[in-house]
């Protein structure tokens, strides 16, 4: 089988490339590097086809869709700090570039996954998530909601395209994926909490550190999405896929002090002076994962122990 990975070099597009490889699957990346990293890639670098080039390109998208048999859409423009101060760029990226996919795979007849996120639900305080469940969102002078709006209407056009032209989609809404290869650059907590306690820094808490997560480790989503692939009673349909464990952020890092025996001290910091204008947050995102284990029998196996043993143990050792 001939596997096209967009955002294939990034964080959780390298461990689906690795996987697939491992799967005796002939890969294509298509990563324009922008927040993906050669490095993610290297074990089998020379064993894959690597094109550097972006998802807008029309005439390159088109080309590498057709010549896959599966369509693997994880590339994005993310991280919350990227995209509020870039922000027409990651809605561009991330409706239009995503479009051109979509809709290069319904011309081809060509079986794809989707890549969507928990942004979906934005602020959404009834808990946990299932897949109903509202869009709720502050004004859209808050740009910090335009990743959660690209991303809506990335899942509509690939929900139009599935109704209208029989486009085999499925849609996957991550929640909080960790581990190895993440990078704390744009915010992602656990990378950077992890980081500043190796290196025995603050760990910088918002707010009052109340604001919980539950975080999923990428072995498990990349087992999620092959099974979700495999089965095709999912194709147009849509899942959440998270772990289990809800914890709040000023717990988080207390508990990653401790596993790194660590000298750090928390701070707690204004979300002003953390972001521009713009930010908001949500008190709690916990995902209802009942859809997909009675779909495809799929739950996580590591816990947040594990998660953090293994993002600890490949930032200590770079």
């Amino acid at each position: 089988m001939r596997v096209l990975i967009t955002g294939g070099a990034g964080f959780i597009g390298s461990h689906l490339t690795d996987y697939y490889f491992s799967k005796g699957c002939d890969i294509t990346v298509l990563d324009n590097l922008s927040t993906g990293n050669l490095d993610n890639i290297k074990k089998n670098f020379n064993r894959i086809q690597f094109v550097n080039d972006d998802i807008r390109n029309s005439t390159i998208v088109n080309e590498l869709v057709l010549q896959n048999d599966l369509i693997l859409h994880m590339a994005a423009f993310l991280g919350v700090k990227n995209i509020m101060e870039n922000t027409l760029e990651a809605i561009d990226c991330n409706y239009n570039g995503s479009e051109l996919i979509l809709k290069a795979a319904a011309k081809h007849r060509k079986r794809i996954v989707l890549a969507s996120t928990s942004e979906i639900y934005g602020k959404n305080s009834s808990q946990p998530l299932n897949e109903e469940s509202d869009r709720v969102l502050g004004p859209p002078q808050f740009t910090r909601w335009t990743y959660s709006d690209s991303k809506s209407l990335e899942e509509a056009t690939a929900f139009f395209l599935h109704k209208m032209f029989d486009l085999p989609v499925t849609t996957a809404r991550l929640f909080n994926t960790v581990g190895p290869r993440q990078t704390g650059q744009y915010g992602m907590v656990i990378p950077r909490f992890v980081q500043a306690a190796l290196n025995n820094q603050d760990l910088l808490v918002y707010g009052d550190g109340s604001q919980s997560r539950v975080f999923c480790h990428v072995l498990d989503v990349v087992r999620a999405i092959d099974l979700l692939v495999s089965n095709d009673i999912t194709i147009g349909e849509y899942f959440n896929v998270g772990g289990f464990g809800e914890i709040t952020m000023l717990e988080l890092a207390k508990k990653i002090i401790v596993m790194t025996g660590s000298k750090s001290k928390i701070r707690f910091i204004d979300y002003s002076d953390a972001y521009a204008f713009g930010f908001e947050d949500m008190k709690r995102r916990v995902p209802d994962i009942t859809k997909i284990f009675s779909a495809v029998k799929w739950q996580p196996i590591l816990n947040l122990d594990d998660i953090l043993k293994d993002v600890i143990s490949s930032i200590s050792t770079k």
